[in-house]
C-alpha cells in the first residue's frame, strides 16, 4: 500500500518529498508522475513508506499540513480504477451514418 500525498508544488522533488517522510519511518519508494506533453509535474506524488504503522503515522502528521506554501492532502492511496474503453462507440457512430 502506498500514500497519496496531494496539491504539492510544482517545485517539489523526489529527495524532498522523501525527506519529509523520512520523519515518520522508512521511506521505500516515490513517485512524482509529470504530463505527458509538458514534462511538468502534476501536483501530487505517491510514497510507499516501510510499514503499515509508518503510513499511519505520516498521514496523521502531515493531512493538512503546510510545506512549500501549500496545504498537503495525505491519504491512503486507492487502487487505480480500471476506466474501461472510451474508444469504443467512437467507431461504431461513423459505420452507422454509412447506411
Amino acid at each position: 500500500m502506498s500514500v497519496y500525498v496531494g496539491n504539492l508544488s510544482y517545485e517539489v522533488t523526489e529527495d524532498s518529498l522523501s525527506a519529509v517522510f523520512a520523519e515518520y519511518g522508512s521511506v521505500k519508494r516515490i513517485q512524482l508522475p509529470t504530463d505527458r506533453e509538458t514534462g511538468r509535474m502534476r501536483g501530487f506524488g505517491f510514497v510507499e513508506m516501510g510499514t503499515d504503522a509508518e503510513e499511519t503515522s505520516a498521514i496523521e502528521a502531515l493531512d493538512g499540513a503546510e510545506w512549500m506554501g501549500r496545504d498537503l492532502k495525505v491519504n491512503k492511496a486507492k487502487p487505480k480504477e480500471d476506466r474501461g474503453s472510451f474508444g469504443g462507440n467512437r467507431g461504431s457512430y461513423g459505420a452507422r451514418n454509412r447506411y
